[in-house]
């Protein structure tokens, strides 16, 4: 069994490292993981994308180094 942990990527950061942290833990491409979060974001328009990453930045640990 896998011990990874879900926690902000500090090689794949645009902004955050949110997304980037994401794609690690599945194993995705950042660039599929942040494509398929604004086309979802853009769906979905009565939860904005912008509040869902907000929230993630702040509960998402760090990666360490």
């Amino acid at each position: 069994m896998s011990n990874k942990q879900l926690c902000r990527s500090r090689q794949h950061n645009i902004i955050a490292g949110v997304m980037g942290g994401i794609a690690d833990y599945l194993g995705w491409s950042p660039f599929k993981v942040r494509l398929l979060f604004v086309i979802l974001s853009c769906l979905f328009v009565a939860v904005p994308g912008i509040l869902i990453y907000i929230v993630l930045w702040f509960l998402m640990p760090l990666e360490e180094e």
